[in-house]
């Protein structure tokens, strides 16, 4: 993991800070897995791992929730020869927009670069089963829940570790005199 997480200090890709993680968490730490995405032979090796857990699982489509995990998820569903579409937020909402669907009976792999609490995961998730698809694994690259955030019985992630977050009524007195950034990419009210 050490070596992860070198690569991620290496590409400007772990930030420290005061952040407001997507799921409106405050922490001192940010995985920004784009910077560490444009780099092909890092994008290759994360992918590859990815796709390597899930070889025997059937899939039919790969979906990443928008933006984050579009590059990941593109690029492990290439690798795998699958379909591949993302899931974004209208008014607030995951939905499927520019076309994609989903088919009853349809297999999903559930591909994010990032999770916290996985809240994005799990709208992707109940946007896939309310059209009757059927979601059969997740993949992560960083799962900041150190394994304890469960999302799915087949859920894999490449760097598992615990980073501290906290809700805006807990935060550490030497956080809060940090300057408060907010690179995540749903914008929070």
């Amino acid at each position: 993991m050490k070596n992860y997480l070198e690569i991620f200090r290496n590409t400007g890709a772990l930030l420290d800070g005061h952040f407001v993680l997507t799921s409106g968490r405050h922490s001192a730490l940010y995985f920004q897995c784009a910077k560490v995405m444009q780099y092909p032979e890092h994008l290759l090796n994360f992918s590859k791992n990815i796709m390597d857990h899930f070889l025997d699982t059937s899939i039919d489509t790969v979906i990443s929730p928008a933006v984050g995990g579009i590059v990941i998820g593109t690029e492990v569903g290439r690798r795998m020869n699958k379909k591949t579409i993302f899931a974004e937020r209208e008014n607030g909402e995951m939905t499927l927009r520019r076309g994609f669907s989903v088919e009853k009976g349809e297999k999903f792999l559930v591909v994010e670069d990032v999770i916290t609490t996985g809240g994005s995961v799990k709208e992707v998730m109940s946007l896939i089963e309310s059209f009757g698809g059927i979601v059969v694994g997740v993949g992560v690259i960083v799962d900041r829940s150190n394994g304890k955030v469960i999302l799915h019985e087949n859920q894999f992630s490449i760097v598992p570790l615990e980073v501290k977050s906290y809700n805006e009524d807990e935060i550490p007195e030497s956080l809060k005199k940090i300057l408060i950034q907010k690179p995540g990419s749903r914008s929070l009210k």
